[in-house]
Parts: C-alpha cells; sequence; structure tokens
C-alpha cells in the first residue's frame, strides 16, 4: 500500500495548495456567487475532500495490510480509494461548473463505499 500513502501525501499536499488559491478570493463577499452559493460550497468541498480522503488512503497505507482480504479484494480496496480521491474533487468541480454533472458524484461515493465496506470487512474478521 505504498501507493496509497504517496497518494494521500500528495493529497494533502494539493488541499493546501487549493486552499492556498481559495485564501487568496475569500474576503470577497459576492466571489462565486455568494458563500452560501452552492458554486462556492463545492468547491470548498472539493478542497476538503482533498485533506480527508488524504487522511483516509494515508489510514489504509498504514492499516490496511492487517485487513485479512484475499491480495485481490485489498487491491481493490487500495484503487477504490484512490479513484475515489480523484473522482471527488472533481465531481465538486464539475457540478459547481455545472449542476448537471451532478450524476457524476456516484464514481466517488461508490469507489469510497466500496473501499471502506472492504477495509472495515476485512478488520472485522481478524
Amino acid at each position: 500500500m505504498p501507493l496509497n500513502e504517496s497518494f494521500g501525501w500528495v493529497w494533502l499536499l494539493l488541499g493546501t495548495v487549493s486552499g492556498l488559491t481559495l485564501g487568496l478570493r475569500f474576503q470577497r463577499e459576492e466571489w462565486m456567487g455568494g458563500y452560501a452559493s452552492l458554486r462556492r460550497r463545492l468547491i470548498r468541498l472539493g478542497h476538503i475532500s482533498f485533506f480527508g480522503l488524504g487522511f483516509l488512503n494515508i489510514l489504509f497505507a498504514l492499516g490496511g495490510a492487517r485487513a485479512q482480504l484475499d491480495p485481490g479484494w485489498l487491491a481493490t480496496a487500495s484503487w477504490s480509494l484512490i479513484v475515489g480521491g480523484v473522482t471527488m474533487p472533481l465531481s465538486c468541480a464539475l457540478m459547481a461548473w455545472r449542476p448537471a454533472f451532478q450524476p457524476v458524484f456516484a464514481v466517488p461515493v461508490a469507489s469510497l463505499l466500496l473501499g471502506v465496506a472492504l477495509t472495515a470487512f476485512g478488520m472485522l474478521r481478524r
């Protein structure tokens, strides 16, 4: 699971950079339609998802090997967490751009659900 650990640290870096970028404009009250606008909330969700999913991948890298899963299922969990990490901020950005992209959210949600469920199942089997 070294890939998940590296991915997680890169995602923390991207979360920091995206926060810096957003922070350059946050004081403008009407930026992106105002603080409570759907567009601005989705961009903030994408920003914070870098951190949350980065930490989730690091946590998986540190403990996922202890899950009692066949190697194929462990690899599926690993890749599911990475796919979810990549597609969540992308889905947020796409929907902020065009609300019609809302169905795209099924990809990160399904990926993360699969990765977390497999890992939880493997941990409970110990």
